[in-house]
């Protein structure tokens, strides 16, 4: 099995080389191929990619800063794995737990794999309670819209077979894509699993970009691809 790991950056120059590096390690315990989609960096993030190219398979640079749902579509253009992998450029998500994502499809042969981060005794650091409602609230809704029973439905790590990612057709370029995934693949026959992660969140001053509006847009966008699209 071919792991495709794909991971969309924005203004990441003090995590993306530490991001690479864990990464590209992961190459010794699987079969995986590395795509970074820089999304119109400006702080600098662009010569760190550009002075590591040993750390990555295909790097993809785009003039303007058009979200996270565009770095990923630009992705899925040159994906070869059997399975893609979405990995933000943060440290948020450890990637020495790839081998806890991929044990489902060994062991089950399962074809989406989310990792959660509120399922399991995995360390998380204690943040925005904000945050963590919005996320309850919105994971809620989709169970019950989809009749699925997900316990993290903003997870940064969606583990998922690219056959079945490609046939989604993605609109989104912003956070939204996050939603939109979910909505459309519950539409499909698939085989879903969930895994405890960890996580370490950033605060805002330390570069966390999502927003509360981004939380209210989620919610248009569970509508919207439930019962419009």
């Amino acid at each position: 099995m071919k792991l495709s790991v794909i991971i969309p950056v924005y203004n990441e120059k003090n995590y993306i080389l530490a991001v690479l590096k864990k990464v590209n390690k992961q190459k010794d315990k699987f079969d995986i191929e590395i795509i970074v989609t820089d999304d119109g960096s400006i702080d600098g993030t662009v010569d760190i990619i550009k002075d590591n190219k040993h750390l990555y398979d295909k790097a993809i640079f785009n003039e303007k800063n058009e979200g996270k749902g565009s770095a990923i579509k630009e992705c899925l253009n040159h994906v070869t794995g059997d399975y893609v992998l979405i990995q933000d450029a943060d440290l948020e998500y450890n990637p020495d737990e790839y081998k806890n994502l991929i044990a489902p499809i060994l062991d089950y042969n399962a074809e989406i794999v989310f990792g959660s981060r509120f399922k399991g005794g995995q360390p998380e650091r204690v943040l925005y309670f904000k945050n963590r409602v919005a996320n309850f609230v919105l994971s809620l809704i989709v169970s019950i819209l989809t009749n699925i029973n997900f316990s993290d439905v903003e997870t940064g790590y969606k583990l998922i077979k690219t056959s079945k990612l490609k046939l989604l057709d993605l609109k989104e370029k912003s956070f939204g894509i996050e939603i939109e995934i979910v909505m459309k693949l519950a539409k499909t026959n698939s085989s879903f699993y969930e895994v405890g992660i960890s996580y370490h969140g950033r605060t805002y001053e330390e570069g966390k970009k999502i927003r509360f509006s981004d939380g209210i847009v989620a919610l248009y966008k569970i509508f919207y691809y439930k019962f419009f699209n």
